[in-house]
């Protein structure tokens, strides 16, 4: 027996939220709110075309979409459909009517089922990040949360083996020359690749032997413009200084050989991103300096939230782009055939993620910070455990970065999102919201500064 059998095989009344212990946050404590039963539930199956409008099951096998067992739940104007912080098993779409979602007691916003992120969740994760109200009669769609499950663990697999697959181009690029070159390039592995400057690389083959402090500072030295970076970020406020340190020895003992390493190599990567062609040169700039903010916000989501080391998420925020450097490169080979730079703009998303595991698996990086491209905009993949991950660090970083660009109408609401959920470990108040950014705003300028 599968596990959909499993599962549906005595059917349930409803899928709706389960009833769990009163997690309700502080706030809340003194008025906890009770959720609603639906009024009525239905089990009919929805066609496969309207299944395959919502995300991320719009990028799902469409054999195991059309298994996938699902429920419509209405509920009247009024009704409370799941509560903030409590955990639940399904994941919910809103299929008719408007529903007010709050995610904490300063903030509510209205979602209609007219509105394109309707075809988002309401909810991806295993604890709700919001409060949900029926602000008309709705309809619910309810779907079992193990396809988040799946989804998730078919990235994962699919980015630790880092294969050379044949990459998906939408519809309206797939017939392209260049775009069809660059893939077949990629898919023979005939891309031209990036390499890591002397420096980065020498320090990463010797911390490979153990080497002491007196070894790295050696090798370090030897690029005057990497020993002033690691001075100045000594003595930041990022480090909380005591006293001021004047030389390179100073600084890699006070900031560690770990992330003396972590720091050089992402001093170095600046390197990478250049062309010779202007017009290319510019949008690589653009792309460095994009890298630069979403790498200064993941080290200070990583500083504030404590379970994920900060200089390895101000690396991983760096390279969640990188495989965009073969493609501009590969279009500066081929000055005649690229196409204008809005279309080129339109095809990164589908080549950035393999791309970019593939540039830094044969940079050496670890295999956590390999899969950083593949997940850094999948903001329904959840990780394991309950506390935020390197990759969730990224992608909550990503998302925020696009808050007030052309990208933002595109892009789920914060807190239905699963690695929302785990900010502060799951404590879910304002004061780990991403607000936290807003008021980090001198150390994110400052790291922007250090890396610049």
């Amino acid at each position: 027996m599968n596990w959909f059998t499993k599962l549906f095989s005595k059917r349930p009344k409803s899928i709706a939220p389960e009833k769990t212990p009163d997690i309700t946050p502080p706030a809340q404590k003194n008025n906890p709110i009770t959720c609603s039963e639906p009024v009525f539930t239905e089990h009919r199956k929805l066609s496969l075309a309207t299944l395959k409008k919502l995300a991320p099951l719009r990028n799902m096998d469409d054999a195991y979409v059309e298994q996938l067992p699902h429920t419509t739940l209405s509920y009247t104007a009024g009704s409370v459909i799941f509560r903030l912080g409590q955990k639940t098993n399904s994941v919910f779409y809103l299929l008719k009517g408007d529903i007010d979602l709050q995610p904490n007691s300063d903030n509510c916003y209205t979602l209609s089922s007219n509105s394109s992120l309707a075809n988002l969740p309401l909810n991806s994760g295993k604890v709700c990040g919001a409060t949900a109200f029926a602000r008309t009669d709705i309809t619910i769609l309810a779907i079992s949360g193990e396809f988040i499950c799946r989804w998730s663990g078919q990235n994962l697999q699919q980015s630790v083996a880092v294969e050379l697959i044949d990459i998906e181009l939408p519809e309206q690029i797939a017939g392209n020359l260049f775009f069809t070159s660059f893939s077949q390039a990629y898919r023979e592995n005939k891309l031209s690749l990036p390499s890591l400057p002397n420096v980065a690389l020498k320090l990463k083959e010797a911390m490979e032997r153990d080497l002491g402090i007196s070894e790295a500072v050696k090798i370090i030295s030897v690029d005057v413009a990497i020993v002033a970076k690691l001075i100045q970020l000594a003595n930041s406020p990022i480090y909380s200084p005591i006293s001021p340190i004047t030389n390179c020895h100073a600084a890699v003992t006070r900031l560690g050989l770990d992330q003396t390493r972590k720091l050089v190599m992402g001093i170095s990567l600046k390197q990478l991103f250049r062309c010779k062609n202007p017009q290319l040169m510019e949008k690589m700039q653009s792309l460095w300096k994009n890298s630069l903010y979403i790498s200064s916000l993941s080290f200070v989501l990583a500083q504030e939230d404590r379970t994920v080391n900060p200089e390895d998420a101000l690396l991983a925020g760096l390279v969640c782009d990188i495989g965009t450097i073969p493609i501009l490169h590969f279009a500066e080979q081929y000055p005649n055939e690229y196409p204008n730079l809005d279309v080129l703009d339109s095809a990164i998303p589908f080549l950035n993620p393999p791309v970019g595991s593939l540039v830094l698996h044969t940079l050496g990086f670890t295999p956590e910070l390999a899969c950083i491209p593949k997940f850094s905009e999948d903001w329904f993949y959840e990780s394991e455990g309950d506390k935020l991950s390197l990759v969730d660090i990224v992608i909550l970083a990503k998302l925020h970065s696009y808050f007030g660009t052309n990208r933002a109408k595109e892009i789920p609401y914060m807190n239905s999102i699963p690695a929302y959920t785990k900010l502060k470990n799951s404590k879910l108040t304002p004061d780990f919201s991403l607000d936290v950014l807003h008021r980090a705003k001198h150390r994110i300028a400052a790291a922007m500064n250090f890396l610049s």
